[in-house]
C-alpha cells in the first residue's frame, strides 16, 4: 500500500487536470507544441527582426504596414477556408489529416525564416503569410477533436491545461532562445566586433529554426495517440461524393447555426470580446514602444505572462467548476476593462509589467473558457464544422480592434485614447454572453447528437 500512494496522488493531480488519460495529454501537449510559434514568430522575436533586418533601409512606418498586411492576408484566407475544411472533415473522418497538412505547411515555414537576410522583406513576407496559415488552420482541427477526447466534466479542465501547458512550453523555449541571442558565446555561437551579416543574425535566425523543429517534435504524441473521431459519411462513397456532401452539410450548418441558438450566441460574444483581447495582444508592444518603454521590459514582459499564465490558467479552470463557466469569464472580461483603462495612465517600464502581470492572470483562463463552453454547446459529431465558424470569427476577431485602434488614433490623435476604446468589445461582448443559456445549449447539443447515432444505427 505505501508504496502506491506516490501513484495514486500523481493520478489525482492529473485527473483534477484532466490530464489522466494518454489521449488527453497527447491532445493538450499540442498548446506546448504550437506556442513556440505563437510566443516567438507572432509576439516576441520575429516581428523586430522584420522591422529591422527584413526591412532594411525602409521607413520602420512602412515596415509595420507590410507587416500588419501580410498577418491579414493570413487570417482572411483561413477565415474564407476554415468552415469547408472543417465541415470536410467531419464528413470524411480526416481532422488529424487535415490538422497534419496545416501543421507541415506552418512547420515548413517557419523553418524557411532561417533564410531571410538584409532587405527580403518579399521571403518574409510570403512566409508570414504561410505560417499564420499553417498555425491558424491546425488550431481549426486541434480545437475540435476537444469534444472526443474530453468527456463532458473534463472539457473545461483540459482545456485550461492546454493553455497551461502553452505558456509553460512557449516561456520556456523563449527563455532559451533569449539566452543565445543576448550571449551567443555560451552556446558557441560567433561573437565579437567584427561579424558578417550572416553571423550576426545568426542566433536570431536559429531561434526561427528551434520552433520549427519543437512544434513538429511535440505535435508527434496527438498524431499518434489521438484517435480519428468516425466521419459522417460511410467509408465507401468517393471523395467527390464527399466534397458534395460537404457544400450540403456546410450550407445546413450555416442554417442551423439558428437552430442552435446559444451556440450562435456564444459564437458572437466571443467574437467581439476576443475582438479586445487580441488587440491587446498586438497592439501592446508596438504602444510600449511608442511610449518609450525599452526593448528588454518589452521581452520581460513577454515572459512574465507567459509563466504566470500557467498557474492562472488552471486556477480558472477550477474557478470555473466552482463558480460555473459564464461568471468566470465575466470576471475576465471585468479585469480587461480595468488592464485597457490603467493603460491608458502608463508612463513606465514599471506600469507595463504590471499591466503584463494582470494580462497573465486572466488571458488564458478567458480563451480557454471560451473554448470550452463553446464546445459544449454543439453536436460533438459536427464539432469540425462549428469550429470552423468558430475559426472564422476567431480571425476575424483579429482585424476589427487594430481597426478601431487606428481609426481612434486617426480622430484623435492620441494612443491612449485608442487603448481605452478597446474597452467597448470587452462591454459588449459581457452583454451578449448574458443571452447564453447554457443548460438549454448544451441539451439542444445532446439531442443533436442522439438523433444522429440514432440515424446512424437505422442506417447500418
Amino acid at each position: 500500500m505505501t508504496a502506491r500512494r506516490p501513484q495514486e496522488g500523481q493520478s489525482g493531480v492529473l485527473e483534477r487536470l484532466a490530464l489522466h488519460r494518454p489521449e488527453l495529454r497527447a491532445w493538450a501537449l499540442y498548446d506546448w507544441a504550437n506556442s513556440a510559434m505563437v510566443t516567438t514568430i507572432v509576439a516576441a522575436i520575429f516581428p523586430i527582426y522584420y522591422s529591422e533586418v527584413a526591412h532594411a533601409g525602409w521607413p520602420a512606418a512602412e515596415a509595420t504596414r507590410r507587416y500588419a498586411l501580410s498577418t491579414t492576408l493570413a487570417l482572411g484566407l483561413i477565415a474564407i477556408v476554415a468552415p469547408f475544411l472543417g465541415t470536410l472533415a467531419d464528413v470524411t473522418a480526416a481532422k488529424k489529416k487535415l490538422l497534419a497538412g496545416f501543421l507541415a505547411l506552418g512547420v515548413g515555414s517557419v523553418a524557411g525564416m532561417f533564410w531571410i537576410g538584409s532587405g527580403s522583406w518579399q521571403l518574409a513576407s510570403l512566409l508570414v503569410v504561410l505560417a499564420n496559415l499553417g498555425a491558424s488552420g491546425s488550431f481549426v482541427f486541434y480545437d475540435s477533436l476537444l469534444p472526443h477526447v474530453a468527456r463532458q466534466g473534463e472539457m473545461d479542465r483540459l482545456s485550461t491545461s492546454g493553455y497551461a501547458l502553452g505558456y509553460i512550453g512557449g516561456g520556456l523555449l523563449l527563455a532559451l532562445q533569449l539566452a543565445w541571442i543576448q550571449h551567443p558565446g555560451w552556446f558557441g555561437l560567433p561573437t565579437g566586433p567584427d561579424l558578417s551579416p550572416s553571423e550576426k543574425t545568426l542566433p536570431v535566425r536559429l531561434a526561427f529554426l528551434s520552433v520549427a523543429v519543437w512544434w513538429l517534435g511535440f505535435s508527434i504524441p496527438l498524431l499518434r495517440r489521438v484517435p480519428e473521431p468516425r466521419g459522417r459519411q460511410p467509408p465507401e462513397r468517393s471523395f467527390g461524393r464527399a466534397l458534395v456532401t460537404t457544400f450540403v452539410r456546410l450550407r445546413e450548418t450555416s442554417r442551423e447555426l439558428r437552430r442552435f441558438r446559444h451556440a450562435f450566441l456564444m459564437l458572437l460574444a466571443f467574437l467581439v470580446y476576443n475582438d479586445g483581447i487580441q488587440t491587446i495582444i498586438k497592439m501592446a508592444t508596438i504602444y510600449g514602444t511608442e511610449i518609450g518603454i525599452d526593448r528588454g521590459a518589452l521581452v520581460g514582459a513577454i515572459l512574465l505572462v507567459q509563466f504566470v499564465g500557467v498557474p492562472c490558467t488552471v486556477l480558472f479552470g477550477g474557478l470555473a467548476g466552482r463558480i460555473g463557466t459564464k461568471p468566470a469569464l465575466y470576471l475576465a472580461l471585468a479585469a480587461y476593462v480595468g488592464i485597457a483603462l490603467l493603460a491608458t495612465f502608463m508612463r513606465t517600464s514599471a506600469h507595463f509589467y504590471v499591466l503584463a502581470l494582470a494580462v497573465g492572470i486572466v488571458q488564458g483562463g478567458a480563451q480557454a473558457l471560451s473554448r470550452s463552453l463553446f464546445a459544449s454547446l454543439v453536436p460533438r459529431s459536427r464539432s469540425s464544422e462549428f469550429f470552423g465558424f468558430f475559426a472564422v470569427l476567431e480571425k476575424f476577431a483579429g482585424v476589427f480592434g487594430p481597426a478601431l485602434f487606428a481609426v481612434a488614433i486617426q480622430l484623435t490623435g492620441s494612443s491612449r485614447s485608442a487603448v481605452a476604446s478597446v474597452v467597448v468589445f470587452f462591454a459588449i461582448g459581457a452583454l451578449l454572453l448574458r443571452t447564453v443559456d447554457v443548460e438549454a445549449g448544451r441539451d439542444a447539443a445532446r439531442t443533436a447528437d442522439g438523433v444522429e447515432r440514432a440515424g446512424v444505427n437505422a442506417s447500418g
